[in-house]
């Protein structure tokens, strides 16, 4: 085996090793702490979640998820491909067999772990949403609503946790037509509070998600002024394996000329830098600061659907008059002034 084929092995193994591990511990932060409350969720639990209460229990949570992502896959198969349709596949199993075993023991009690309803929902929302950021960072998915997520950020650049909370929404709102004896006004009453637990969950689930995510491609940018730049340039090549733009600069109380390092990195790797720095030149001048986004050659891929049709830089160049949303008004204006 080479080593090319054992670096793949390893990376794979590790990479299911934290699907497994993320997508337990949201079946865990489910059925522990949000099911017993009968709290609707967004995604395809939360469609589980509201046949299973429809039905009194007959048809499990974990059997609806797993029907209905595989019927979700199908779908989406050309769209995200292969590779994350069989990861996804994986996902879908894992966590309905999680849901499907913790739900009868969870709900087997009689009663909510925490019985406190907002303690419980905010514990389980956290939990759940590092299960799903865990998985999404390791290329895995839970499904669902995963899978729409997935879908939008091939082809744009909006976030995965604001498209899980427009669905999510709309699955949650579903919860307001559960079977009910009482009048209308009576059902509005009881069912108002669940969703908006419910539209809670989504929230927190989504955020913590979203920052789980996000923090493992924020960047940092540094500048660096120091007479040793060479060395700490070199340094940040070989060792960091990051590269730098030299700048021309001049001091302005000095009236000397000086060269300035623009360095970009993942904020992982920020620690590394200084420490490139310090062991150089302990008395560089450093700025650093957070960059939302940086897309490129070593960092992330710009998504975003191009328009047909000819690209704007084919469009013929006017004056500043072209961009006056009354422009043609004028130009008749014009015309007829000039025909007079």
């Amino acid at each position: 085996m080479n080593k090319e084929k054992y670096n793949s092995l390893m990376t794979n193994g590790k990479d299911y090793i934290f699907i497994i591990f993320g997508l337990m511990l949201y079946a865990f932060g489910f059925c522990a702490f949000i099911l017993p409350h009968k709290i609707v969720i967004g995604g395809m639990s939360g469609v589980g979640t509201l046949i299973y209460f429809a039905t009194n229990g007959l048809i499990s949570v974990g059997v609806t998820s797993f029907v209905l992502n595989l019927c979700l896959l199908a779908l989406a198969y050309r769209v995200v491909g292969r590779k994350f349709v069989l990861r996804t596949i994986f996902g879908v199993t894992v966590i309905s067999l999680g849901i499907g075993t913790l739900e009868s023991i969870f709900m087997g009690l009689g009663h909510p772990l925490i019985p406190d309803r907002v303690v419980s929902v905010v514990m389980g929302a956290i939990l759940c949403g590092i299960g799903v950021g865990t998985a999404f960072i390791h290329n895995g998915s839970s499904g669902g609503t995963d899978i729409i997520a997935a879908m939008v950020s091939k082809v744009s650049n909006v976030s995965i946790g604001r498209t899980m909370i427009y669905v999510d929404f709309c699955i949650v709102s579903s919860s307001l037509f559960l079977p009910f004896d009482g009048t209308f006004e009576q059902r509005i009453e009881a069912r108002i509070p669940t969703m908006v637990y419910g539209f809670m969950v989504t929230l927190i689930v989504s955020y913590v998600c979203d920052m789980l995510i996000n923090s493992n491609r924020q960047a940092t940018q540094f500048i660096i002024f120091s007479p040793k730049w060479k060395e700490i340039a070199d340094k940040i090549n070989t060792e960091a394996h990051r590269g730098c733009t030299v700048l021309d600069g001049k001091g302005w109380y000095s009236k000397q000329d000086v060269k300035i390092l623009l360095v970009f990195s993942r904020k992982i790797e920020s620690v590394t830098i200084f420490r490139i720095i310090k062991s150089v030149d302990e008395e560089a001048f450093v700025t650093q600061g957070l960059v939302n986004g940086v897309y490129g050659k070593g960092f992330d891929k710009v998504k975003i659907k191009m328009r047909k049709g000819k690209p704007h830089t084919n469009l013929p160049v006017h004056g500043p008059e072209d961009f006056n949303p009354d422009i043609e008004a004028i130009r008749q204006v014009r015309r007829s002034n000039q025909e007079e």
